[in-house]
Order: C-alpha cells, then sequence, then structure tokens
C-alpha cells in the first residue's frame, strides 16, 4: 500500500509536488501508519474531514502504526486540508482541491511567495490511482471505532481489557428470570412503537421518583434500541442539515456521527483537566442564532465529570436565550459517587419543555448487550423522536422491555448498593494507578477514570501508549484523542474502565506494577 509522504524541499517548504508514487488517503478514526522513510509527515483525519499533520518531523520509528490501517480512496472525498503543523486557525494553511478544481500544493506562506503552486500531474495521477469509494461522503471520514479496534488488539495479545465500557459480571438474577418468564409466556410478538405499556409507564414512575418530573407515558415516553438509538432518532427527527449542534468534548463517539448522518454542523466545548470543568466563555462563543442543540453527557463519559447545578443552569439560561433544544445522554445516571449529586436537565425550570433525557437500562443493571434504551420529553419533541424511530428499528425485544419493568421498579435497596460497588471498584482501580505512577482524575460519576501518562515518558501520545500497554504490559484501556476535534487535547491521556470485578482489577494493577513502573525507570 502507497504512504502518504511529503519531503522537505530545498526552500524548507513541504510542497505536494514531490510526492513520486500514486497517493493514496488511510482513513478514518485511526493515526496513519509510519512509512518506511526516515523523516517524513504522518497525517491523520480531524474531525471537519481535514487530513492534517501531527508533527512536522516525525521519524517512522516514532510514529507506529496501530492499528493496520485501510485504504481509502482520495476520491471519495470532495475537499480537505494539508497542514505542515501551523496552528489550527491560521490563515498561512492553503486548501488541496480536489474534482474541478484544481489542486493546490501546501505551502508555508512564511517560506514560500507563490502558496498557489499547481501540480497537474499530481492531479491525473490522483484521478488514476484512486477507484471510487462506496462509501458515503457524510460518512467517509468514520472507520472501524477505536472500542472494536482496542478490544482485538487485546485479544491479540491477551491482554486484561479495561477498555471498552462493558461488565465482565452478568446482571441481577431477578430481571434475568424476568425475560425467561415473558419469553415462556408467550410475549414475543412486535410491541408497539413507543413500548409496551407496563414499560412507558415504569419509566415515567421512575423518572418521577428521581427528578420529580411527573411525565406522560403514552406520549412522553419513547421506548428504544438502546440509548445510542434514542439519540440517533433524536438528531434525525430534530436536527435540520445546516443546524448547528453543540458538543462537549471529549464525546461519546456517536454524537458527532449522528450530526455528520443528519448534515449538522458542530460546534465544540472542550472540558480539560484537571477538573474538566465547563468553560463559561467557551460555551458562550459556541452558541449563536443557527444553535439547534447541545448534547449533555452527565455523568460524563469519558471524563467521569457530573455537571454542577451551576453549570446545568448555565447551560439551560444559553439555551433559553437562543431558543435551543437539549439533548441529554445520562446512561450512567446511577453511578454517581458520595458527595456529589447528579441534576437532571429536565427538572430546571422552564427546561422541560426543550429537553430530550435519554437513557437505558444497561449500565445500570449490567446488561449492555439488551440494548433497552428510551427518551423522555415533551409531545412535540417526543413526535419528532417517534417519527424517526418508526423507520429506525420500530420495536426492540418484546421480551426483554417486559423484563426491564421488572427492572426498573426494583428497591431503592438496588441502586444503594450499586452506588456501593462501583464506588469500591473506582477506589480500587484510582489507587492502583497512583502507585504506579499514573496522574489520575477522579471521576464523580460513571465508570471511567482517566489518567495522563507522561509520567512515563514511553509514549508522545495516547495511541502510542495504549498500544505499548496492551503489547508489552498486558493492559488494554482506550486512547481518548479519538473524542476530541483537536486529538492534541487528549493525546496525554488514556481512559481505563472500571465496570470490572475484582480479579480482573487485580490483575491489571498487578501487570502495571511488575511492568509499567519497570519500563518507564528504564527509558
Amino acid at each position: 500500500m502507497s504512504r502518504v509522504v511529503c519531503c522537505r524541499s530545498s526552500s524548507s517548504a513541504w510542497s505536494l509536488s514531490q510526492i513520486e508514487r500514486p497517493w493514496m488517503v488511510l482513513r478514518s478514526t485511526s493515526r496513519l501508519a509510519r512509512t518506511s522513510e526516515s523523516s517524513c509527515l504522518i497525517w491523520r483525519w480531524s474531525s471537519n474531514s481535514a487530513l492534517q499533520c501531527r508533527s512536522p518531523s516525525l521519524s517512522s520509528s516514532s510514529s507506529p502504526s496501530f492499528p493496520p490501517p485501510r485504504a481509502l480512496p482520495v476520491a471519495s472525498f470532495s475537499s480537505f486540508f494539508i497542514s505542515s503543523g501551523i496552528p489550527k486557525n491560521s490563515p498561512r494553511r492553503q486548501p488541496l482541491a480536489l474534482g474541478k478544481r484544481k489542486l493546490l500544493a501546501m505551502a508555508d506562506l512564511q517560506q514560500v511567495t507563490n502558496p498557489e503552486m499547481v501540480d497537474e500531474d499530481l492531479q491525473a495521477r490522483l484521478a488514476a490511482a484512486a477507484p471510487r469509494s462506496q462509501v458515503a461522503d457524510r460518512l467517509a471520514e468514520f472507520g472501524e471505532t477505536i472500542f472494536t479496534q482496542i478490544s482485538e488488539l487485546a485479544l491479540k495479545h491477551g491482554a486484561v481489557n479495561l477498555g471498552q465500557g462493558f461488565p465482565n459480571f452478568d446482571g441481577p438474577d431477578f430481571v434475568k428470570e424476568a425475560a425467561v418468564e415473558a419469553i415462556r409466556s408467550g410475549k414475543g410478538q412486535y410491541a408497539r412503537l413507543q413500548g409496551v405499556p407496563p414499560l412507558n409507564s415504569a419509566i415515567a414512575d421512575r423518572f418521577e421518583k428521581d427528578y420529580n418530573v411527573k411525565v406522560d407515558p403514552d406520549t412522553e415516553v419513547t421506548v428504544t434500541c438502546g440509548c445510542t438509538g434514542a439519540i440517533a432518532a433524536a438528531f434525525l427527527g430534530l436536527i435540520n442539515p445546516g443546524d448547528e449542534v453543540v458538543l462537549i468534548e471529549p464525546y461519546y463517539d456517536s454524537y458527532r456521527a449522528c450530526a455528520a448522518m443528519v448534515g449538522a454542523r458542530v460546534k465544540y466545548v472542550t472540558l480539560r483537566p484537571p477538573s474538566f470543568a465547563i468553560d463559561e466563555r467557551e460555551l458562550r462563543a459556541a452558541f449563536s442564532s443557527k444553535t439547534r442543540a447541545i448534547v449533555v453527557n452527565s455523568p460524563h463519559n469519558p471524563t467521569g465529570r457530573v455537571f454542577s447545578r451551576k453549570e446545568m443552569e448555565l447551560i439551560a439560561s444559553l439555551c433559553q436565550e437562543h431558543d435551543a433544544l437539549v439533548l441529554t445522554d445520562q446512561v450512567y445516571e446511577h453511578i454517581v459517587f458520595p458527595g456529589t449529586s447528579f441534576v437532571s436537565m429536565a427538572s430546571l425550570p422552564g427546561m422541560y419543555d426543550r429537553t430530550v433525557s435519554m437513557s437505558s437500562m444497561g449500565k445500570t443493571f449490567s446488561l449492555t448487550g439488551w440494548k433497552v434504551g428510551w427518551a423522555v420529553a415533551p409531545p412535540p419533541l417526543s413526535d419528532a423522536v417517534r417519527k424517526a424511530h418508526q423507520f429506525l428499528t420500530f420495536a426492540i425485544s418484546t421480551p426483554l422491555q417486559w423484563a426491564t419493568v421488572t427492572a426498573l421498579r426494583a428497591p431503592d435497596e438496588f441502586f444503594q448498593q450499586l452506588t456501593h460497588q462501583y464506588t469500591a471498584r473506582r477506589e480500587k482501580l484510582v489507587t492502583g494507578l497512583r502507585e504506579v505512577g499514573f496522574r489520575v482524575f477522579e471521576p464523580e460519576g460513571s465508570f471511567f477514570v482517566m489518567a495522563d501518562h507522561t509520567p512515563f515518558g514511553i509514549a508522545e501520545d495516547d495511541v502510542a501508549f495504549c498500544k505499548y500497554l496492551i503489547e508489552h504490559v498486558g493492559v488494554a484501556a482506550i486512547p481518548p484523542s479519538f473524542f476530541y476535534s483537536n486529538p492534541n487535547d487528549g493525546k496525554h491521556l488514556i481512559r481505563f474502565a472500571f465496570c470490572k470485578d475484582d480479579d480482573v482489577l487485580s490483575e491489571a494493577i498487578s501487570r502495571m506494577k511488575a511492568k509499567l513502573r519497570v519500563a518507564a525507570h528504564s527509558q
């Protein structure tokens, strides 16, 4: 497979005209592969379909291939940018046009007097070398998710998987037995679009009990294929092409994919360690007259942040000022640690009418494969969600819906025990990571913890560190830079999941203590 290489010219500018081989773009959410040359540029796709250089001077030895890339033809992209590592918003970045427009060579305006050098020969070679992609343009930048890639690599190397957020223990027996009983009693046909009536009622009752908000189960509750199904239906039903959507990053990757599928423009608000607090100035700047919605995920994946009442009220005030909607993903609402309180956006004054509250039973009941989720919203918003939902899955597993009724009507003691168990797991992993040498950012909710890997000096970014961790230490974690619009914001961090039993957590900590510290000190 050909690699993307730009050599430095005599004028010290990086020029595309010096490429001497057929050019293929390597896709999508993964870092691109190293080349055999001793000096090269390593490229990646950014969130706005821009091909950008990670560094102007990376050697092949410092940029490992992780995971193996897949080829994607240049012709499948209508336009993108080439950068020599200059600032993201600098006017010195020059466009490289495809299709009927001429191909412009990348140049640095401080070093090249004529930045719009045209390489007609390269244009012809590109057209000849690139077969047409079968992937729709709106999804061309998305590839296999990092969760799948990490899980496959962990399996290959026998690593303890603290990457993807699924428990390695089973859900409660009383919920599973309710599913078996539903199957045996003949509840195996299609359910109605919005869900079986007892489940709608159970969701409405739980919502009122938890947030003191009374909802109509028939008109304001829609059962979906997991929370991800609710997110997709909300985007498809409520967002028009060209609308602006605000995402708080790092973000769950489904949000940006859904925005791309509906043709929305994304504005980002970045959470930064150590507090991962919302920057008020940055949040205000993200809103405009074109803002249609903001996605709020609290407790937050991957940081574990639970947004404060003050932060939620700030978001609410901006939504009211700009007549924007709030799409809340609160799947970790029942995993909130002592000393922290979860605030539901729908419970704030004046916000229920502009909020779609989405959740699921998978995280709370450790049955992530059941994919039973829901959206709670006032009738006008519920109607829009249902219009999309009916053409996605229409309905979900009927017996699992009936079992979820039993789950949501569990006694308060179940939810208290859940908090107690996850608090103990959090303490075990956080303590272990600190003993190993990580700088740990203790989570307030969810079952994820972020840590800074730079004290070890092993790798320059999160991708290379996670690869090292899997291959040489035997522990898998997620590189969170994939969840930022600018991966540099997350390259010093990694995410661990502690939705695992004590034996798995102990083994992971033991491996890191035995190998990672030695490796770090030997650098």
